[in-house]
């Protein structure tokens, strides 16, 4: 029996991050790590499941890993998933525990904490403020005895392990999230990292710098109902993109954005975000176009030609035209 494996697979952003710090900190085991960037969700795939292992998932939805799922509890592992994300149809299988709740305040972190009775309830709040469920984390925090200054701190290590997650590729982040997730391990607590730990600092000065250059940008396009955005082909601008399309939106909700990435072959990675007021039309533009599809509410482009850029304006601002 020696030869069991345990596997603890985590999403590389703040939720899945502060779940299974609240999970090895309550209980603790030697695990193999399986994580990424935060867009990287395939997780179970990367499991070679033998009888008697134990696979811990947090924080990726089951749908997408049903088929890798099934294999692993077939072969004889038993695993353990929590998560807020949809998940199909729960397989029915001795081996599994499911703790999912897929509920709009509802995040990971939150999730453990309630299983765990509020053991390292700290880190829940982290994530849940990560997860962008403010109020998630405020109303967690009322079981936690912390001043009001320590709970900003929380909210911005929340924010800055959730940033770290952003970008296609490891190589973009600041940290590897499995390497930062054991940084944070580390620490007596999150207000230990803060306090104490030089990393907090490289994380805080990354997001700062990155968001300052993004203020900094000025649109390609822009009037009363959308503008165009172009980031060049750097790291930064990987990184920033998702929050900095969601800070355009949240700032104009009535205003049609597009958020377009130099890539490496000279074309365009597009980002749509309809108006937070009018969630429509976004798939509907984007599938005009060559890789383009997505929601009605937010789509994308994934290769524009560079040749197709003012046709894509003149597209992007006639569909959301007063």
């Amino acid at each position: 029996m020696g030869d069991d494996m345990n596997y603890d697979l985590f999403n590389g952003d703040a939720d899945g991050i502060c779940a299974l710090l609240q999970l090895r900190k309550a209980e603790p085991r030697d695990a193999v790590l399986i994580t990424g960037v935060k867009r990287d969700i395939n997780l179970m795939s990367k499991v070679s499941a033998e009888p008697g292992d134990n696979i811990t998932v947090l924080d990726v939805s089951m749908d997408k890993n049903k088929d890798a799922l099934q294999t692993s509890l077939t072969a004889g592992a038993a695993v353990f998933y929590v998560d807020h994300h949809f998940s199909g149809e729960i397989p029915k299988h001795e081996n599994l525990i499911a703790i999912i709740n897929e509920a709009p305040d509802v995040c990971t972190a939150a999730l453990v904490n309630g299983y765990l009775a509020g053991r390292h309830l700290d880190w829940a709040v982290t994530g849940a403020f990560g997860d962008n469920l403010k109020e998630t984390a405020h109303s967690l925090a009322n079981g936690l005895d912390m001043s009001a200054q320590d709970l900003v701190s929380l909210e911005a290590l929340g924010t800055y392990i959730n940033y770290n997650g952003y970008g296609p590729a490891i190589a973009d982040l600041h940290f590897d999230p499995k390497d930062l997730y054991l940084r944070l391990y580390a620490a007596d607590g999150p207000l230990d990292f803060v306090h104490h730990s030089a990393d907090f600092k490289k994380l805080s000065t990354g997001y700062g710098e990155d968001m300052a250059q993004a203020e900094a940008l000025q649109p390609l396009h822009n009037n009363t109902t959308s503008a165009v955005f172009v980031l060049p082909n750097d790291a930064w601008a990987r990184r920033v993109s998702g929050v900095y399309s969601n800070d355009l939106a949240t700032e104009n909700p009535d205003r049609a954005h597009a958020v377009l990435t130099l890539k490496d072959n000279g074309n365009y990675l597009v980002s749509v975000r309809a108006p937070m007021s009018n969630k429509s039309g976004a798939a509907e533009l984007c599938m005009q176009f060559p890789t383009g599809g997505g929601r009605a509410g937010a789509a994308g482009i994934n290769d524009l030609p560079a040749s197709t850029l003012q046709d894509f304006i003149d597209t992007f601002e006639q569909a959301y035209c007063a």
